[in-house]
């Protein structure tokens, strides 16, 4: 038999830690002695910590008090969605220090890691950091908006961009920025993006992208502020499409 002071330092936990799990009627008290003391036997101190590992591991003293009545079975059961809980925790903290870490670099990554290779490879192509920037943009207000169908999205951009000839029709519109309103090229490149939507997905434009029109509205609003010529272009695009 041990004093609750000794139960305390060979676990781990406080006297003041044991006395609350008395209360919470997580820990039955022991039988005092004599002097008046409480004793604890050994099954106390496993029971003591049983309770302190699944204190630790963030369940409720409620929920571990209800588990001191579950069958072996459900004891189990309990265990493996503890673990499970546990797990999504230390991967869900686990991003949140690589956040941490990347805001102390000064360079936080509002933007999955495939689209920000993806926006370093738009530099690498030969876009403008305006169009980088703004293509930054659209991203971050899709995967925040839309986060269910925002993967679909890039990949189907990622793979757009991957065809060298339709990647020099995003260079071309990208370039077009400082054109005249009445350059001839801009007419030339509208019917080229038409051709090539039409090429890529028929008649229609993609359903996935007709789900998040807003988005890219939105952006294309701010695009054709900043640019005449974009303006026109988007224009004559969306004249050449309903047609």
């Amino acid at each position: 038999m041990i004093t609750i002071g000794q139960l305390a330092r060979y676990v781990g936990v406080s006297i003041k830690t044991i006395r609350v799990y008395h209360d919470k009627g997580l820990l039955p008290e022991p039988d005092r002695d004599a002097s008046g003391y409480r004793r604890y036997s050994a099954n106390d101190a496993v029971d003591l910590i049983k309770i302190r590992t699944l204190a630790e591991a963030g369940v409720p003293l409620a929920r571990i008090r209800d588990l001191r009545s579950a069958t072996g079975q459900e004891f189990q059961q309990a265990l493996r969605e503890i673990d499970d809980e546990l797990t999504d925790r230390i991967q869900s903290l686990r991003a949140t220090q690589r956040r941490l870490r990347q805001l102390g670099t000064g360079q936080p990554a509002p933007l999955p890691a495939e689209v920000e290779a993806h926006l370093k490879r738009l530099t690498r192509w030969g876009f403008t950091p305006r169009w980088v920037d703004l293509q930054r943009d659209l991203w971050i207000l899709v995967f925040a908006t839309h986060p269910d169908r925002a993967a679909t999205l890039f990949d189907d951009q990622a793979e757009t961009l991957a065809d060298p000839a339709l990647r020099q029709l995003f260079l071309d519109y990208d370039q077009a920025y400082d054109l005249d309103v009445d350059d001839p090229r801009i007419d030339g490149l509208a019917h080229r993006i038409v051709e090539a939507t039409r090429e890529r997905y028929g008649p229609d434009e993609p359903p996935e992208l007709e789900a998040t029109s807003e988005i890219p509205a939105l952006i294309q609003g701010t695009v054709n502020a900043s640019s005449q010529a974009w303006q026109r272009l988007d224009m004559l695009i969306r004249a050449h499409l309903d047609a």
